[in-house]
């Protein structure tokens, strides 16, 4: 059995009931690496790995002399008429919890004991929707997680021997009356699932999402943890797309597939949705309860 005290606990558990992802950056060129190394120390009683989960983004690794292997810059997957965007992140927080309120005062703590070297770039609300105990729904209604591996195939996908984690974040904007005037089994279609029963259906078309991102159909397998949760901010709606891996190898080979890179068919979800940013982040493990930052000198 694996020893899952070296996990940030908050990446194997469920979706928390609100959430925020914020992203921070280095407030101004010419912070040192010790006023950022003073940063984390102010941070880590906040960042425990479940209230806070914490991702360190391959630019901040660099500015502190180190390297964590494996770590890159999201890939532009941009092509066949989609858009992919790269948007490199810093540093990234998805604080989690049961209400929003407490999540504002959290997330002013962490602004506070991350200040001056890191100053918030972007914050995004997000929360649950029709939740059944185990998976909640993506807006359009469909069951989000259904694939997720789970016991200790999820820590065999989701993590590094060493406890670590990659983890590849997109927030995408629907076309909510893009997707409210397909008719018929068109929707179900698209996704390749009944949204009802959430079965699988068999005579969908290839460019049907089930069928893009069928984890076990590439080679090797790739399989990832999702931890998605839906987004809004006045009429504007999606999802905050969170995927852990042990490496980003899982979500390359999928969204590559998904961009029509593979064989030129490309996801049916891109006719409803687009994703207007994607960063990748290395999550710490943990030692004795605490993040461990040791591969960065901290």
């Amino acid at each position: 059995m694996t020893d899952k005290n070296i996990f940030q606990p908050g990446i194997l558990d469920p979706v928390p009931a609100v959430a925020r992802y914020v992203n921070f950056v280095v407030a101004q060129e010419g912070t040192t690496a010790q006023q950022i190394k003073e940063a984390f120390t102010r941070l880590s009683p906040l960042a425990n790995g479940s209230d806070v989960v914490l991702g360190i983004g391959p630019s901040l690794v660099k500015a502190l002399g180190t390297q964590v292997e494996g770590l890159h810059e999201f890939p532009d997957f941009s092509g066949h008429g989609v858009k992919v965007p790269s948007t490199p992140g810093t540093l990234w927080c998805w604080i989690r919890g049961e209400d929003l309120g407490e999540l504002l005062h959290l997330t002013r703590k962490v602004q506070k004991a991350l200040a001056p070297a890191f100053v918030v770039r972007h914050v995004v609300d997000a929360f649950r929707h029709s939740w059944s105990g185990t998976h909640g729904r993506d807006l359009t209604g469909y069951e989000d997680g259904t694939e997720n591996p789970e016991g200790e195939a999820a820590v065999a996908a989701a993590f590094a021997p060493d406890g670590s984690s990659f983890v590849a974040v997109q927030q995408w904007l629907h076309d909510l009356d893009a997707f409210e005037a397909l008719a018929g089994d068109a929707a179900n279609h698209h996704f390749g699932r009944d949204r009802v029963t959430n079965e699988e259906l068999e005579d969908s078309p290839e460019e049907a999402h089930v069928k893009r991102t069928a984890q076990e159909s590439f080679e090797p397998e790739a399989f990832l943890l999702r931890r998605s949760m839906p987004w809004m901010m006045s009429m504007q709606a999606g999802l905050m797309f969170v995927a852990f891996g042990k490496s980003f190898y899982a979500f390359e080979a999928q969204m590559k597939r998904m961009a029509g890179h593979d064989d030129g068919i490309v996801d049916a979800i891109f006719r409803i949705s687009k994703p207007v940013n994607g960063s990748y982040y290395w999550c710490p493990p943990m030692r004795d309860g605490k993040l461990d930052l040791r591969r960065l000198g901290l």
